[in-house]
């Protein structure tokens, strides 16, 4: 089996069973239901892929459950004497969790997929991060100071640094970065979440977006670098270890340095690499899903690594046959 290939539709229905299962809940204010509903829809979709799959990022370990908890197994039962490929996958179910809570834009579900060995077994712990798009491959710096970035960035995608836009989570441990940002004279756009699709903007050309900055989830941070990875872009990311018991941990999880700083292939190392995203609310590359009458539409992005595919799928959902006026695609 050709996991792009063979496998890459089907990624594509589990990340738009989640979002629409979360969507139903968008501006409800309740985020822990809107997460619930979309980790109980993605769990019922894997039941049908005829994979050997094993959840590598997900919501916890295993004492976590009913979330899709690290280690966890999905897909179908294969036939008796038939062995299914064994994928290795990173799960979101909800990427922007209080985005959807209130109907906020970039709200997403998705996960990345691989060979087994394809994804980097990060801890649940900060991660440092800057991407851009495949113009800035091998310009970044992670350990520079924030204006030879944004200098070397400019320069890549000829451009002065005063024509960049910066996506940062709003939080208060980047008030330094945003000054260094301010003071170098680019302009900046405040994210509350999100920030996988925050780096795949950075990654497209045309979005309005040049890169992301900041410290942000390492295991969002994984997901984002599979879909770099097939966008060819460019990303350095570094764990942030702070206590003694996330050192022990990472240990455990097999990472030597704690310290080191990972590109997008040491992050995603995988040769088959599928990324698949489904917008729960409207955002700056995806639509939000929309109800109507007979159904419901649905707008997702699916890429692949070795094939150099980038999809994006508008999709009609019926869910009953239309009435007489038939069906209003609102």
């Amino acid at each position: 089996m050709n996991i792009e290939q063979d496998l890459a539709l089907d990624m594509v229905r589990v990340v738009e069973t989640a979002a629409i299962a979360a969507a139903r809940t968008m501006g409800q204010g309740r985020g822990a239901e809107s997460d619930q509903m979309a980790v109980t829809a993605m769990r019922g979709a894997f039941e049908s892929l005829p994979i050997a799959g094993t959840i590598v990022i997900g919501e916890g370990e295993r004492d976590e459950a009913p979330m899709l908890w690290i280690g966890e197994p999905v897909g179908a039962k294969p036939p008796e004497g038939a062995e299914y490929p064994q994928v290795d996958i990173a799960v979101d179910p909800v990427e922007g969790t209080n985005l959807c809570a209130t109907g906020a834009p970039n709200a997403i579900a998705v996960l990345a997929a691989s060979e087994k060995g394809g994804l980097l077994h990060a801890p649940d712990c900060y991660m440092e991060k800057i991407v851009a798009g495949p113009a800035c491959r091998g310009a970044l710096d992670l350990d520079a100071p924030v204006e030879e970035n944004l200098k070397a960035i400019a320069s890549c995608l000829n451009r002065d640094v005063q024509d960049l836009v910066i996506v940062v989570l709003d939080r208060p441990r980047h008030e330094k970065l945003i000054a260094g940002i301010r003071r170098a004279g680019a302009r900046i756009q405040l994210i509350g979440d999100g920030d996988v699709s925050a780096g795949i903007s950075a990654a497209i050309n045309g979005s309005g977006v040049h890169a992301l900055m900041g410290t942000g989830g390492a295991p969002e941070g994984v997901i984002t670098a599979a879909a770099i990875r097939c966008l060819h872009g460019a990303m350095q990311a570094r764990l942030v270890i702070d206590t003694p018991e996330l050192e022990e941990r990472v240990k455990r999880m097999g990472i030597v340095d704690p310290h080191r700083v990972y590109r997008a292939r040491d992050l995603a190392p995988g040769q088959r690499l599928i990324f698949a995203a489904c917008g729960v609310t409207k955002g700056t590359f995806l639509e939000g899903v929309r109800f109507f009458g007979g159904g419901y539409r649905t707008h997702s992005l699916v890429m692949t690594r070795s094939l150099n595919e980038v999809r994006f799928l508008d999709t009609v959902h019926l869910d009953r046959p239309p009435g007489p006026r038939g069906v209003r695609l609102n």
